[in-house]
């Protein structure tokens, strides 16, 4: 059996000497400078409430025959997919060839107004398989830059849009051909 050297030996055991010691120093604040009896207090006693982390905490003080609070939902995503059909090499809103798509745009827009909830909104555009994929990946984020501005224009606050990307020519649709103007689309995907 081979014999470590003397400054390997010391090493080992001065670890656990240093974290004893540490252990042992009293702390540099002490629990008399904190008043520790309205330490999760609330104003007024005895209100609940629910922390960031979906937690439910109650003042320590109040009485104990309080409703239970009830955590928010989490955030429920929805999607809602435009299929506005864009002229040849196109990519602003009086461009869009299909009438239709565009009132529904209107409609959902309308709907997002009305809600008392804020919804946070991404934006992603999409391009038939045409050319370069650099070529698409820039018309399909004009053309989901082209919606934002729209609906910014009728009342979304700017806020409320947080994402605003193109997939280009990749993520085709299946089951339809990927040089049709199906494929010309934009994803809106919102959380509450």
């Amino acid at each position: 059996m081979r014999k470590q050297p003397l400054f390997k030996r010391l090493a080992a055991l001065a670890a656990p000497l240093a974290v004893a010691a540490v252990l042992s120093t009293p702390a540099a604040v002490s629990a008399k400078d904190y008043n520790m009896e309205h330490f999760w207090s609330a104003q007024p006693q005895g209100t609940a409430w629910v922390s960031g982390s979906g937690e439910c905490w109650q003042s320590l003080h109040g009485p104990g025959d309080l409703e239970p609070c009830v955590a928010a939902a989490p955030p429920v995503p929805k999607e809602f997919t435009v299929r506005l059909n864009f002229e040849f090499d196109k990519y602003r809103i009086e461009n869009v060839v299909n009438d239709s798509e565009l009132a529904r745009l209107d409609d959902y827009i309308a709907q997002v107004k009305q809600t008392p909830v804020r919804e946070r909104i991404s934006l992603t555009g999409h391009t038939d398989a045409k050319g370069s994929d650099a070529y698409n990946y820039q018309l399909g984020l004009r053309r989901a830059q082209a919606v934002q501005d729209y609906m910014i224009s009728r009342g979304i606050p700017a806020q409320d849009i947080v994402s605003v990307e193109s997939r280009g020519k990749s993520d085709m649709l299946p089951g339809v051909d990927i040089y049709s103007v199906e494929q010309r689309r934009v994803k809106i995907n919102a959380e509450y």
